[in-house]
């Protein structure tokens, strides 16, 4: 019987694995957890108001052989659809407030990106009255591998309280969305730890 049980878990992991690697995770450890089917209330605790997060537009960081020729029209386009759908996913959930960042002085980051201005985003996204900001960064391994990854920073303190990534290998440009959806969905929103 244990036998028997046992085989039983291993096929239904492996399946789960391959069900994950045809929706775009990456790793086995991206698999959704057995919750995701569940309904999930994002929204805050009654009476508890909604955090402020500044989303700044996500970045491009090209690894690839092609790598610093910038980024090409198309992949400006697929960057500012991962920015928007963070926003929309965020601000759907009932848990964040998306505080614009339009008018935000990123001369600290200039030349560098937010990724690599050694914590200016905090600074930044003070100035707009955030509570939390989000940097996003796609990493262009080649033309066909790319890994996107998100990272919230508590702005009072500095210190960054999430950063998830993910794979899309074998993908291509126009699926960065896809990733950031399931980078939401699946670590950031599904965090029970510090929102």
């Amino acid at each position: 019987m244990f036998a028997a049980t046992k085989s039983a878990r291993s096929v239904a992991r492996v399946a789960a694995i391959a069900i994950g690697l045809c929706a775009g995770y990456a790793h086995a450890g991206d698999a959704p957890p057995a919750t995701a089917g569940a309904e999930q209330s994002g929204a805050p605790p009654e009476g508890t108001a909604p955090i402020k997060i500044a989303i700044f537009d996500f970045e491009l960081e090209d690894r690839s052989a092609a790598g610093g020729t910038g980024a090409s029209p198309d992949e400006a386009k697929y960057l500012a659809q991962a920015t928007q759908e963070a926003k929309r996913e965020l601000a759907e959930s009932g848990r964040y407030s998306v505080v614009n960042t339009a008018g935000a002085d990123l001369a600290a980051a200039q030349g560098q990106g937010l990724r690599n201005c050694r914590g200016c985003d905090a600074a930044i996204a003070a100035k707009l009255g955030a509570d939390r900001d989000l940097i996003g960064v796609v990493t262009k391994i080649s033309m066909t591998e790319y890994t996107v990854t998100v990272q919230v920073t508590d702005v009072r303190g500095g210190a960054a309280i999430q950063s998830y990534t993910t794979g899309l290998r074998i993908g291509a440009d126009y699926s960065w969305v896809r990733g950031v959806t399931w980078l939401m969905k699946n670590r950031v929103l599904a965090s029970r730890g510090r929102p």
